[in-house]
């Protein structure tokens, strides 16, 4: 999975791509030959993707949107829509952590915000672009997910929870479109270096982590349009697919 596909002519969506492993992503599919439509709330962390794409040769539009705006998701779809007509790859990539804190104290309104981005925009932007992905020869959904959404850690509810149900969300989209040249899947990136692992884990030497530009190559040939597995778990650092099964 490791060889990087060509992804010419291609338009691909990143969310979460002003930084980490979603910036990297958008960088490496840009370089592959995808037209990048890049989404993140930071307007200077996509300037600077911007200028990294350009300057490789790429290809980018920039969508400067909160995803706790859902209806601006819904107006995202519609303008693909009437410029290309078509989506051919889509990254869910942007995510919070929410608070390392048992259950019991985690506050309503931090719980609802790890809702709201993690599974409430991704549904919605899953709803919104599934007729655009339906369009391609080869639509590709990637969805970002964690371990954490099965190893369901002390501390760690919110943030399982939400990736848990973003998972059942692609497991049942990929069942809905099995038929179609439609592929649906989840990745588990594993620990990286980024500022989101770092809020998880702050005693942890970074060094000992690969870079999201590592984790972002292992990632990018999902989008590829020979792939043929859908609804499973990519695991990043194994570079492997992994299948559901029922509880034992």
């Amino acid at each position: 999975m490791t060889a990087t596909p060509d992804l010419s002519g291609r338009i691909a969506l990143v969310t979460g791509a002003s930084r980490g492993i979603g910036y990297q992503i958008a960088k490496q599919m840009a370089a592959a030959g995808a037209h990048v439509i890049a989404v993140a709330r930071t307007v200077g962390g996509l300037e600077d993707l911007d200028d990294e794409i350009k300057a490789a040769g790429g290809q980018a539009t920039l969508v400067p949107l909160d995803l706790t705006d859902m209806e601006g998701i819904d107006r995202l779809g519609g303008a693909i829509n009437d410029r290309w007509g078509k989506l051919d790859i889509l990254v869910a990539n942007a995510g919070v952590l929410g608070v390392i804190s048992p259950i019991g104290h985690v506050e309503a309104k931090v719980f609802e915000k790890v809702m709201a981005i993690n599974v409430t925009s991704t549904w919605r932007l899953i709803r919104s672009v599934d007729p655009l992905l339906r369009k391609s020869d080869a639509g590709r959904a990637i969805l970002l997910s964690s371990g954490a959404a099965h190893s369901a850690r002390a501390f760690w509810g919110p943030y399982a929870a939400s990736k848990a149900a973003v998972e059942a969300l692609g497991r049942s989209w990929a069942d809905e479109t099995h038929n179609m040249p439609l592929r649906v899947n989840s990745v588990d990136p594993g620990a990286t270096r980024t500022a989101m692992r770092a809020q998880a884990v702050p005693g942890e030497n970074p060094d000992t982590l690969p870079t999201p530009a590592e984790i972002a190559a292992k990632i990018v040939p999902l989008a590829s349009p020979t792939l043929r597995e859908t609804g499973m778990i990519f695991q990043a650092r194994q570079e492997r697919f992994v299948a559901y099964r029922n509880p034992e």
